[in-house]
């Protein structure tokens, strides 16, 4: 990663010069930290898009779509309602009125919009497979299964604090069963960079959070 960190405010002024938007909206960027901010994000919160930013700067930098990633990723828990299940739709809609009122091509639209999407992870793993950069983007997203053990645990422990409207039995059975689903997928990570530097320590935190979920 480039030392020391860009700012946020510079990486979104990259992503979206980097997509052709010639003069970046500021009042965009700041309605986006504000939504990042909200009070009932304890994981998908602005630490998140930091992290998956310096993820991208960290592998991706080099790549032709960089930017249309970048950009996704500023959209992609935009909305964050942890009660409702069409989060990933309701971003991809803010991020297309968006870019299209900043004169984005339609094609870069449609790309950024099926990033977005794709971060429902799961249910839409075997979508997109041909829209440059989304392998690299759901990697990013999913990088924090690959972190040391006190930072996987610590968003563990965010997630459940997201979740706080859930009892613990029914949290319990529904993490569970989605870490084993998770581990279900081999190799986890699609691009080779980020499968090599996360895949084994991935396999390792899903694996201990498994017995802890099943445990109750």
């Amino acid at each position: 990663m480039n030392e020391p960190h860009e700012t946020l405010q510079q990486l979104w002024l990259k992503h979206a010069r980097g997509i052709g938007i010639e003069a970046p909206s500021m009042a965009l960027l700041s309605r986006l930290v504000a939504a990042w901010s909200e009070p009932q994000r304890r994981y998908h919160s602005l630490r998140h898009l930091q992290e998956c930013l310096q993820g991208l700067e960290r592998w991706g930098r080099d790549l032709v779509a960089r930017h249309e990633i970048g950009m996704a990723l500023w959209f992609h828990d935009a909305v964050y309602e942890p009660e409702r299940d069409n989060n990933e739709e309701r971003s991809a809609r803010w991020a297309a009125r968006s870019l299209r009122e900043h004169g984005v091509a339609d094609d870069a639209i449609r790309r950024i919009g099926r990033m977005v999407r794709a971060t429902r992870h799961l249910s839409a793993r075997a979508t997109d497979a041909k829209v440059e950069g989304l392998a690299l983007m759901l990697d990013i997203d999913l990088a924090i299964l690959g972190a040391d053990r006190a930072r996987f645990e610590e968003y563990e422990r965010q997630v459940r604090l997201e979740y706080a409207h859930v009892p613990d039995e029914a949290f319990a059975r529904g993490r569970a069963d989605f870490v084993e689903r998770l581990l279900q997928i081999d190799p986890l990570y699609r691009t080779e960079p980020v499968r090599s530097e996360l895949e084994s320590r991935a396999r390792d935190n899903l694996q201990r959070s498994l017995r802890h979920w099943r445990a109750g």
